[in-house]
Parts: structure tokens; sequence; C-alpha cells
């Protein structure tokens, strides 16, 4: 494509199975500190639950997706104790929202120009309405790509493409005229549940739902304050994200690496030193991951999770650090950093 995206499908604007169960999913308290899933319109209605609840004048919707996997070894093969896991959509560096942002205001601009340039007979006064999100609007992509024909969803929550695997962003643009709807893709995943029995924290309440307050990616990147002392062994070394439930899935064992120069990781994203994040200053914090997704869990929340992950390592070298770190300012730290002591010995 022109733009740069690997795939691309439309969705119809209907409300389907998976947003039916949505609301049912916040009530249950399963978004955890997520707020923002739970936004609503002026009549009380989750946003999300349908497209029609903010975006009445919308007729189809137009996914499309990029492949940001690099040839670089899965979580499941990383042994060294002495380094945490920051997931693989960060690594590169830079923010992907921008990225893709850029080349949807080309399918944009493309699919304005072949419109108005032949208006259908409905159009009236050319007013063509059209609307492009990337992870920030009251849309849930992943139904979309369902129904634009990207790939199914897993029984890990995830979009999977049967050529390309998991590993992919993606961007939707709402608009108002009506286009010819792609066909859903059929649903591989069989009787597989590899997904399933690999994750540490059992954030799977069953093929298909998830609980985000298990979740390893939610809690170290959502989650602010301390985290629950149950979750703690589970996390293992992940510092940002985690990628298991697509490490371990199948479709992903021939995923293609992308070419694209912006995803390629940069040297301290992927598998960084503990201690080094654990006494990371904030202006070393901001230099290093300043614009990135990892700015996101802010640079408490990262050396909070650095300091857990020391502490499920069993390395005794860490020991004297996490001495120092028991007296932290930060009382996550401290907190944090006097289990691990314990953990260890």
């Amino acid at each position: 494509m022109d733009a740069g995206f690997d795939l691309a499908g439309i969705a119809p604007v209907s409300d389907s199975p998976e947003l039916e169960y949505f609301p049912q999913w916040i009530e249950e308290g399963r978004a955890g500190e997520m707020k923002y899933l739970e936004a609503r319109d002026e009549q009380g209605r989750l946003k999300r639950a349908s497209l029609a609840n903010v975006a009445p004048w919308a007729r189809s919707v137009v996914v499309c997706a990029i492949n940001y996997n690099t040839a670089q070894p899965y979580s499941t093969q990383f042994t060294d104790k002495g380094r945490g896991w920051i997931s693989r959509y960060a690594w590169s560096g830079q923010d992907y929202h921008d990225s893709l942002m850029k080349r949807l205001r080309q399918v944009e601009a493309a699919l304005r120009n072949a419109v108005l340039s032949a208006p259908p007979s409905g159009l009236q006064n050319n007013a063509l309405m059209t609307r492009c999100y990337v992870d920030t609007g009251p849309i849930v992509e992943r139904v979309a790509a369902k129904y634009a024909g990207i790939g199914w969803i897993g029984k890990n929550t995830c979009i999977i493409n049967q050529k390309m695997g998991s590993w992919m962003f993606l961007g939707v643009i709402l608009t108002s005229i009506e286009l010819a709807a792609s066909l859903p893709a059929p649903d591989r995943c069989g009787s597989c549940t590899r997904c399933i029995d690999a994750c540490p924290t059992d954030a799977f309440l069953a093929p298909y739902r998830l609980d985000s307050n298990k979740c390893i990616a939610y809690l170290t990147i959502e989650k602010r304050g301390a985290i629950p002392e149950e979750m703690r062994a589970g996390i293992g070394r992940h510092v940002f994200g985690c990628d298991i439930c697509q490490d371990v899935c199948p479709w992903n064992r021939k995923a293609p690496a992308t070419k694209l120069e912006e995803f390629q990781p940069r040297a301290e994203m992927v598998n960084p030193a503990l201690d080094w994040l654990a006494e990371i200053s904030a202006e070393e914090f901001r230099n290093t991951f300043r614009g990135t997704p990892v700015s996101r869990a802010k640079r408490a929340g990262l050396r909070r999770n650095a300091v857990v992950a020391m502490g499920n390592s069993g390395e005794k070298q860490f020991i004297p650090l996490l001495k120092k770190l028991a007296a932290d300012e930060d009382e996550n730290v401290a907190e944090s950093a006097t289990r691990a002591i314990r953990e260890i010995g």
C-alpha cells in the first residue's frame, strides 16, 4: 500500500456480540484502574459499547494494520536473570501512535479525494465526515479489525492474522459513507489453549476473556501504587508489558519481521539491566524514554517494576542495592525492595 500498511479492510457499523459483552466486563471491574474505558456519553451510555453512542453519523470503519515484529528472541527464550523484559511493541523507542496516524491521514486523504471527485447520490453538499484513531478513540479496534477481515480475535484477545501472526498495530478511520464491507476472518485458534496455559498470573477468565487486574501488561504499565503481593511472583522479570501469550502462539512461529526502520529496536530497550532501571534518575528517564511507550509507566512505575523483578530473579547480587532501595523516598520502591530481599533471602 502507498501509505505503508500491511493490511486493510472495511468493517460495517453494527453492534457485535463482542461489544455486547463489554458493559458486563466493565461492571465486573475487569478494567482495573483504566477509567478511560468506562467513559460515558451524556445519556450515561458506555462510549465503547457502541459506535452509535459516539459517532451516530458513522457508516463504515476502515481498519489498517502494520507489522512491528522484529527478528529478536521471544521473552520465552530470555534467560538472563540480571535483565528485565520490555514488551516488543515498545522496542523502537518511537511512539507508534504518531507513526500510524501519519499513515492514516494519507489513507483518509485518498478516501476523501476518491469520494468527493465522484460523490455518491446520498452525499449532501459534499458533507463527508471522517475521523482517525490510533488507540485514542472510544472504539474497540480489535472488534472492528475482526469484521474488517484483518484477523480473528484469538483466545488471548489479540487480533491474529493467518500469515502475519499477531504483532500488529491497528489504526481506524470512521467514515460517514457506507463502503462495501470485508468478510470477517474465520477463527483458527481451534482447540489450542497455549496462551491461556502459559499465562503466569492466570489473567484469562476463559478463552477470549481477560481480567486486566491480573494481566502483567496492566500491572506493569497502567497500575499505579503498589502491585498486589499475590501478583508479584507471576510478573517474573517483566518491567514493561508482557508478550508471553503472543510468544507461545503457534501463529507467531513464522511471523515475518518488519523492514521498516522506525520499528527497529533500540539496544537499551531490549533486555535492559534491572539495576540500571531501579536507580534510573529523573533526567536519564526523560532522556531515554521521552516520546516512547515506556513513558506511560512513568519513572516511579518503571523503578517499582524493576525492583519486583529483582526479587523474582533470585539473584543475591542484587541484595546490596535492594537494601539501599529499602530506604528509598518512593514508598512503593522501598516496600517492594524490602519484600524482594525476603524473596531472595
